[in-house]
């Protein structure tokens, strides 16, 4: 597998009432898409320290002296033993060049450009990263904003937490879901330019559970969002 551009992938800035009613409607998770960015694009390198251009290339996980199997990029994020460390090792397994750590990183970056391209209503960048479940429910909430003649003026400031909540193998479909807590500046303007929503300078904390799959089986890196939930 290749490595993300998870990467590449982050998050979108909403309106905040649009946010959370659009989390209601997004909390299925589905899977069978063939996600559409790769989490660790860019990790894996050639001895002249350059991205490998072969993508078909993969990475298999080193043994220890003894002949095991090395877990220690998991057990960076999740103690030995505990179940979120035997989730996490059932993806590795299936998928060798899953590095949690990396994931992680790419995984921030998708909310970001998810969360900006939901406020900026970006259907076609939306498109590439979601299932069709969810994108048919970020879809809907566009389209009402704009019947409305409403838009969203939205700043992303950042993510203060993100750390790994579950995992799982369905099939060969991997699982991984994080939870969020990020910083957002957002307000919905009406078609006289007043605020409905929102502040167009006060910072507000967000704390979402999302989470992305991608089919283990396939040479396609890539992952889709797939499930979206408030924490309280």
């Amino acid at each position: 597998m290749q490595y993300l551009d998870f990467s590449t992938l982050i998050f979108f800035v909403a309106a905040i009432i649009v946010f959370l009613q659009l989390r209601g409607v997004l909390g299925k998770r589905t899977g069978n898409e063939r996600p559409p960015f790769d989490p660790y694009a860019g990790s894996r390198r050639d001895k002249d320290d350059a991205p490998l251009k072969d993508s078909n290339v993969v990475t298999l996980p080193k043994r220890k002296a003894d002949g095991t199997k090395d877990y220690s990029v998991v057990d960076e994020v999740a103690p030995a033993g505990s179940e979120l460390n035997t989730a996490l090792r059932a993806v590795r397994d299936a998928d060798p060049s899953f590095i949690p750590a990396e994931f992680m990183n790419g995984a921030k970056m998708a909310y970001e450009m998810i969360v900006t391209a939901f406020a900026d209503g970006d259907r076609k960048a939306l498109k590439g990263l979601l299932s069709k479940e969810v994108y048919d429910g970020f879809l809907a909430a566009i389209n009402d904003r704009e019947m409305r003649g409403e838009k969203v003026e939205s700043s992303f400031v950042g993510i203060s937490k993100c750390e790994f909540a579950d995992a799982e193998m369905k099939g060969g479909e991997a699982n991984v879901t994080l939870k969020l807590v990020s910083q957002l500046i957002s307000a919905t303007i009406d078609k006289d330019g007043k605020v409905v929503d929102g502040d167009r300078e006060a910072v507000t904390e967000v704390k979402d559970v999302w989470t992305f799959a991608r089919d283990s089986r396939s040479r396609d890196p890539n992952w889709k969002l797939v499930a979206t939930e408030a924490e309280d």
